[in-house]
């Protein structure tokens, strides 16, 4: 029997897009393995959560698994990752999914080393062969794609690139019965932390959206010329519904705040839609977006890096070609 545990991240009780994809990844996998040779769990970690275990009783795993306690209310990564080793080891898990964000980043290398299991990390896709996994990932700043498989069959950590994998969709009444419970998880017997206490956390203003888990982003670079010029750039990623972003130039400059820097030293994303303004296209930027599906580019260098990689290049004056584009889109 193969046990799969997906963590599912939340975030002031509101869960993270990402999670779901997860939670499809988990659901691709059972198929592969045959229909009865698998099981899928998934675990809800956080305080006053139980309204939102609840509705995910209809998207595909077999039991939803909660911990909620006040000192879970902000994430702690030692109190997390020994509430996912224990709920582990006690079912039997082989693989356990996790996204590849920020936080899903921080707690999968300590849960591997204390579980003592293999890690797989940033994959874009799965595969499962006599219950060891294949993964593809992408390697030398996204120039190549590796094929890596584990040797060890059982606790096998596996992070999974945001956007990479189709969302788990809620299952239609009638047509396969949910969960019948969300069983609560044991954790009155938490953990003290004597050696780091979380105080608060400050979220950057005007980063409303997780770059990584946004399905449109509308980046801008050196060619903006000054931060009060990214105006046009919220407007048009307004309209179409995604969010705004930076190359490292842009950062550095102190235009748009680290949290929305794209590339190597900041996030790899993979949208479905990247507009780049204004950005050459350095290697280490280029591969941050090496997996987005569709990618335009506007620069007035025609020699530019950028337009190496873009499905659509417009040679010319950003701000022009940009107003353009939102007069369009506004009719």
């Amino acid at each position: 029997m193969v046990e799969v545990l997906v963590f599912l991240e939340q975030r002031d009780g509101q869960l993270k897009k990402s999670s779901l994809e997860a939670l499809g990844a988990g659901r691709q996998l059972l198929e592969k393995v045959g229909t009865g040779l698998g099981r899928l769990n998934a675990i809800l970690i956080g305080n006053n959560i139980k309204d939102l275990a609840e509705t995910l009783r209809c998207y595909g795993a077999q039991k939803i698994l909660l911990a909620d306690h006040p000192a879970l209310e902000r994430y702690n990564n030692r109190l997390y990752t020994y509430i996912l080793a224990q709920e582990v080891q006690k079912r039997g898990a082989v693989i356990i999914l996790l996204s590849a964000t920020a936080m899903g980043r921080d707690l999968a290398p300590g849960l591997a080393a204390r579980l003592g299991g293999p890690l797989l990390t940033e994959c874009t896709s799965l595969n499962i062969s006599d219950g060891l996994l294949e993964a593809t990932r992408l390697v030398y700043a996204g120039r190549l794609s590796a094929r890596v498989k584990s040797t060890v069959p059982r606790f096998q950590v596996v992070t999974l690139r945001p956007n990479a994998f189709p969302p788990a969709q809620a299952v239609e009444a009638g047509l396969k019965p949910a969960p019948t419970e969300v069983e609560r998880v044991d954790v009155s017997t938490l953990p003290t932390c004597p050696f780091a206490v979380l105080r608060e956390i400050i979220y950057t203003k005007g980063v409303k959206t997780d770059i990584s888990e946004a399905r449109i982003v509308v980046a801008g670079g050196r060619g903006m010329r000054g931060a009060e010029n990214f105006r046009i750039l919220e407007e048009l990623a307004e309209l179409l519904g995604g969010v705004v972003g930076a190359s490292r130039a842009a950062v550095d400059a102190g235009w748009r705040p680290q949290e929305v820097q794209v590339g190597l030293t900041g996030k790899t994303i993979s949208p479905e839609l990247y507009i780049a303004c204004g950005i050459s296209g350095s290697a280490q930027h280029l591969a941050g977006i090496v997996t987005a599906r569709h990618i335009v580019a506007i620069n007035k260098d025609p020699e530019a890096h950028i337009f190496r990689v873009a499905d659509l290049g417009l040679v010319g004056d950003l701000f022009e070609v940009v107003p353009a584009l939102i007069s369009r889109l506004k009719g």
